[in-house]
């Protein structure tokens, strides 16, 4: 009876122990700057990092934000990861655009890949991330 009772309580303190592991794990929230110019090592570089952070940690949140020359990332014109792009996209990631540097930019969304989201404000949304509990990276070297 009392190996009995050490079974049990070794097998649930295993069962809560994967649990509380996977519960970790998705709690990560990772919100990404992106204002490179186009600049295809940059755009390699933080392509890589985020293919490697996902492998990684494959339930956490990312999102990335892109404004000032960042924007050339999302754009099929520009870009020579749109292929990753899509692919980070499939996998949950979230891709946005700031409206005030298109604005200013004169650039319109029919220019960028259909998975793009958007914000009013770049700045802005990093610090409501921020403000959320999510951890800040500023993406590329």
């Amino acid at each position: 009876m009392k190996n009995l009772t050490i079974l049990f309580v070794l097998f649930f303190g295993l069962i809560s122990i994967g649990t509380f592991a996977q519960k970790r794990q998705s709690k990560h929230k990772i919100v990404f700057q992106f204002t490179n110019a186009n600049d295809t090592i940059q755009q390699k570089a933080f392509a890589n990092q985020l293919n490697n952070l996902t492998a990684h940690w494959p339930k956490a949140k990312y999102e990335v934000v892109v404004y000032n020359m960042g924007l050339e990332f999302l754009m099929p014109s520009k870009s020579k990861h749109i292929a990753t792009i899509k692919a980070l996209h499939a996998k949950g990631v979230r891709f946005v655009v700031c409206e005030n540097t298109m604005t200013t930019r004169k650039i319109t969304k029919e220019q960028f890949i259909p998975e793009a989201e958007y914000v009013t404000a770049g700045i802005a949304e990093i610090v409501e991330k921020q403000e959320q509990g999510w951890s800040y990276i500023k993406g590329g070297f």
